[in-house]
């Protein structure tokens, strides 16, 4: 037909107009999604009981989550897939069934040729950079008409570091280069390693394609099932125990990395953590930290001033958070009363894991908010990936029933890196004395 492929056409211009149409479901859905929560606030403010407000709110959140993640679902990624060589080329055995498939790539369970160990390989979905980054503009025009309409906080620079950071994520060889940093990291500093960290198949690492060790374990979401089956009670005093073991074991790791190396895994939700048996006849349980394509460096005055963030709000010190701060880059204007007791408010509203007595969930659309009482005018791109880190663990915590404090566990790391850096120093009692910072004491703080 005179060389003109009409197929071929056709999905040319069924390609160019995919970014259109996800654009267009993205605009629809989060009007609907942002709609539901205004009209909730509004009703709220109809009722004075405290109880009654919480239900409101709880059922919001519970509405609007499942129509992120029909949202979520119905954008991600598509099938894969493409290798250098032929599967049988590489591997012995390869399960066609993926053991798992998020947004950006899926993961097979594999055996490399001349090797008896299993492995996991990790096959990034093809055409899916250009539609994540379509999404991400689509959250960057959300965000800036949501902070100037409503909640008065610099969500914009969030969503350019997050940008940033998905855009790494296409690259497998720097997620091979990060796993390899931070186990190295975690396993020299410690006798043994807070969290395990698989191992990197050097020779099969490519941009698209990444092979590592195949961990056995469960999905941290599947504990309490698995705990049924074993027959031990999900409330009972074993389970609890090995609640607080796998959390401690994992925030011990983030306050490790996050203070005292500045590069650190940046993506700790569920799907991301696995646990694991301990040591046969013992019933100790391990914990997995998987996929490190969201990894984050702090330059050394972020890391240092967030130091001196957590310990001022693990010891409650509302008269230094202003100054922690303004350290930070972190810009905000108070519209209360008690300025410091709401700066410290919001400094455990975004930075630390304790929930308020009595709550299992924030409201960051409630008037009472710190978030509503303090406009955050400025907020540091670089220190997103803190603040989300904070936020999933907070998540996991909640979601075991386990309240605790990553302020409080972290407070001694923190020290330990304002030590080493000299910007903390210890008197002949042992007490702890902080240095401001030289661009503080120039600004003449």
């Amino acid at each position: 037909m005179n060389g003109f492929d009409f197929k071929e056409i056709q999905e040319k211009i069924s390609d160019s107009f995919r970014p259109w149409q996800r654009s267009f479901q993205f605009w629809v859905r989060a009007t609907n999604i942002y709609t539901g929560y205004k009209v909730c606030q509004l009703r709220v403010s109809l009722f004075k009981d405290a109880k009654k407000q919480e239900q409101m709110w709880e059922s919001q959140h519970e509405q609007a989550a499942d129509k992120i993640y029909f949202m979520c679902s119905d954008l991600g990624g598509f099938f894969l897939k493409e290798l250098g060589q032929t599967i049988d080329e590489i591997f012995e055995t390869f399960d066609e069934k993926p053991l798992g498939s998020a947004s950006i790539a899926q993961v097979h369970k594999a055996r490399v040729k001349g090797n008896k160990m299993d492995v996991v390989v990790k096959v990034q979905h093809p055409g899916i950079e250009r539609l994540m980054m379509t999404d991400i503009r689509n959250l960057q025009l959300f965000a800036l008409y949501v902070q100037r309409t409503d909640i008065k906080f610099d969500l914009y620079s969030i969503t350019k570091e997050m940008e940033t950071q998905i855009g790494y994520e296409f690259d497998f060889k720097r997620e091979a280069n990060a796993m390899e940093r931070i186990r190295h990291f975690l396993y020299e500093n410690n006798k043994k390693s807070p969290v395990i960290v698989p191992r990197v198949l050097r020779d099969t690492v490519t941009k698209k394609v990444l092979v590592m060790e195949y961990i056995n374990g469960i999905p941290i979401l599947s504990l309490g099932d698995e705990m049924a089956r074993r027959g031990i009670n999900p409330h009972g005093k074993v389970a609890e125990a090995a609640k607080q073991n796998i959390l401690n074991s994992l925030s011990r790791a983030y306050g490790q990395m996050i203070l005292k190396s500045g590069f650190f895994h940046a993506d700790p939700h569920p799907g991301n953590i696995l646990i694991c048996n301990g040591p046969e006849a013992s019933h100790i349980l391990l914990v997995a930290l998987l996929d490190y394509g969201q990894v984050k460096e702090l330059p050394d005055n972020l890391r240092l001033g967030y130091a001196n963030l957590v310990i001022d709000i693990a010891d409650n010190n509302a008269s230094r958070v202003a100054q922690s701060f303004r350290e930070l880059g972190l810009h905000t204007v108070a519209k209360c009363e008690n300025e410091q007791q709401e700066l410290l408010r919001l400094a455990q509203t975004l930075f630390d894991t304790k929930m308020p007595a009595g709550q299992t969930v924030l409201q960051p659309f409630a008037d009472d908010s710190s978030i509503k009482k303090i406009a955050v005018e400025a907020f540091p791109e670089e220190l997103f990936s803190v603040l989300r880190t904070v936020v999933l663990l907070r998540g996991l915590s909640v979601g075991m029933g386990v309240n605790y404090s990553c302020a409080e566990q972290w407070r001694s790391m923190a020290e330990e890196a304002l030590l080493a850096s000299g910007r903390l120093t210890r008197d002949v009692k042992g007490t702890s004395r902080r240095r401001a910072s030289l661009r503080s004491l120039r600004a003449g703080r």
